[in-house]
């Protein structure tokens, strides 16, 4: 009887212990993400591609999530060349309930370890965009597929490379309609108001006979020959503006659109508006 005791509690023993290893994997771990109000929790974002220098100088990304809730993403664009000087940015509120679930999602999808790159699709396809998924929790991790859903083949490159591209295709579908979350964990959509705005001077952009435009003028006081420093590519010098200062170019940007000349000093310039995110401030680094 004893020996069949201690055979019991041996047993037992070694399942606690394969409960408690089990426990103690990080992929079973509940992920944490940060909790500051302008800390990024989780970007979708493109990079590169064969566009434009002022698109990419003022590319936003398709959504940003931070600590305080906010899911900043991009609202419908007109379709007309040229379009508006500034972007359409939305933001919504989510509560702490809807976040978990989202970055739980992002964690199926593979968005943890060590940062991965996938460019199967840069064998057949030349010039498309990266587009990089990034997800803080405790550590910051980014992963990159080339060409995501335009050039990518799943039927070419490595069984990880269509398993992981094929789940990341199921997590911008979740995160393009929220109508999964917990109810009442997501806010209306308002226009989101950034608090700081790079703004890149270069000049004027030259546009075909008979689509000249006056000049708008430049509302600071501050010539735009003064205005910001060098950056690349070569021609172009950023600046930022806040408060009273930002205030008032946005009031004249509303005006413009992409092409509109902005006349300083009797001068012409071309400006490209970019609002800053929570967790970006200044101009890029040169």
């Amino acid at each position: 009887m004893k020996i069949k005791v201690a055979f019991v509690v041996a047993v037992l023993l070694l399942g606690a212990c394969s409960n408690s290893s089990k426990a103690q994997d990080p992929e079973e771990l509940e992920a944490e993400y940060p909790t500051d109000p302008n800390a990024l929790i989780l970007r979708i974002g493109q990079e590169g591609g064969f566009v434009p220098v002022q698109f990419n100088l003022t590319r936003l990304p398709e959504l940003a999530l931070y600590g305080d809730g906010r899911l900043i993403s991009q609202g419908p664009q007109i379709l007309i060349f040229p379009g508006p000087a500034l972007p359409n940015l939305l933001v919504r509120r989510v509560s702490a309930e809807g976040i978990k679930a989202i970055v739980d999602e992002a964690v199926k999808a593979g968005l943890t370890g060590q940062d991965r790159v996938y460019r199967a699709a840069a064998d057949r396809v030349t010039d498309l965009p990266d587009t990089v998924f990034t997800l803080v929790t405790g550590s910051r991790h980014q992963t990159s597929v080339y060409g995501f859903g335009v050039g990518e083949d799943l039927s070419a490159g490595s069984t990880e490379e269509k398993t992981a591209v094929t789940a990341l295709h199921k997590l911008q579908d979740r995160l393009t309609d929220l109508s999964w979350l917990p109810e009442g964990s997501v806010g209306d959509e308002e226009a989101f108001d950034a608090t700081e705005m790079r703004i890149f001077v270069s000049e004027p952009v030259r546009t075909d006979p008979g689509m000249e435009q006056a000049p708008v003028d430049w509302p600071l006081a501050r010539p735009l020959a003064e205005f910001g420093a060098p950056t690349l590519p070569e021609g172009f010098r950023c600046g930022t503006v806040s408060g009273d200062d930002l205030t008032k170019v946005l009031e004249t940007a509303k005006t413009a659109n992409q092409v509109t000349p902005w006349g300083s000093a009797g001068i012409k310039y071309g400006l490209s508006f970019r609002p800053l995110l929570p967790d970006e401030s200044g101009c890029p680094e040169v």
